[in-house]
């Protein structure tokens, strides 16, 4: 099995993507809106509340750039298995409707080598009638498809400030939060057929990393945005470990004067899950 070598510039597009108030609906509760208190996040999660505006979640925008339209990025002979999500982008050019249509063009960055395996980042970009609306950047690591002599790349910097967090935030996943969450599109059998997960190297199917990532994101906009998620201009974060279903999610925050804030999302045992966050609000 081998990575394609020649990845770097391959394209595909347009197509169009649409979505209904539902959808929304659907992806915030997959996240786990309501979970915790039912009447907490209405906005999100109906739309028909007296004096509440329906709004849609900023990281439902990945979910509609990635999944619904072609599935497959041309890796080569490669086992589906050892690809495991790295690290997710996301610029909210605009507020993102709870419901329309939008024309998706996406290609290959780059393709790195970090010796154990090939790193390959994917950006998709979406745009309405109104312009651009969402630009989604996801990397991908290929396990055991290093070692061809490509570039390495350089991280970006990120720290943490030395002090306590701002804010600690803790939600606990629900053991059937992949089973939902696949219901959004990500059909990925890693998170839900046991025998498929056992070849990836896993004891039980993991939560997707896109639902860490969602329910953090979720979790932000409560805490700096006053559950407002119109605010929310850009996130992105590195995943270092997997999250099981059932697990409780700790997400510390340090925010920053010129209105971003870095954030550090860990499981129960204190061992981070979604590392260098960085989220940014208008």
């Amino acid at each position: 099995m081998a990575l394609d070598p020649n990845l770097v510039g391959w394209s595909e597009g347009p197509w169009e993507r649409s979505w209904t108030a539902d959808d929304a609906l659907l992806y915030a509760v997959a996240v786990g809106a309501g979970q915790d208190d039912p009447v907490a996040e209405l906005a999100v999660t109906t739309e028909n509340t007296a004096g509440v505006e329906q709004r849609a979640l900023p990281t439902f925008g990945v979910v509609l750039a990635q999944f619904g339209g072609p599935q497959e990025i041309p890796l080569g002979d490669v086992d589906r298995a050892f690809v495991v999500h790295a690290e997710q982008s996301l610029t909210a050019h605009r507020p993102l409707p709870v419901s329309g249509r939008m024309s998706l063009r996406r290609r290959i960055v780059d393709v790195f080598d970090k010796g154990s395996g090939a790193l390959v980042v994917v950006e998709t970009e979406g745009s309405d009638v109104d312009g651009p609306l969402v630009t989604a950047r996801s990397s991908v690591f290929v396990r055991g498809q290093g070692g061809f002599g490509g570039p390495r790349g350089e991280s970006a910097r990120w720290s943490a400030p030395e002090r306590e967090p701002d804010a600690v935030l803790r939600f606990r996943t629900a053991v059937n939060q992949a089973l939902v969450y696949r219901l959004t599109g990500d059909r990925n059998p890693l998170h839900s057929d046991p025998a498929f997960a056992r070849r990836g190297g896993f004891d039980r199917p993991i939560l997707h990393g896109l639902c860490t990532y969602g329910i953090t994101c979720r979790l932000l906009v409560n805490a700096l945005c006053g559950g407002d998620p119109t605010r929310v201009t850009g996130m992105s974060g590195r995943f270092t470990r997997p999250v099981w279903p059932g697990e409780e999610l700790v997400v510390s925050v340090w925010e920053a004067e010129d209105g971003t804030a870095v954030f550090r999302t860990a499981n129960g045992s204190g061992e981070t899950v979604l590392d260098r966050g960085w989220f940014a609000v208008r």
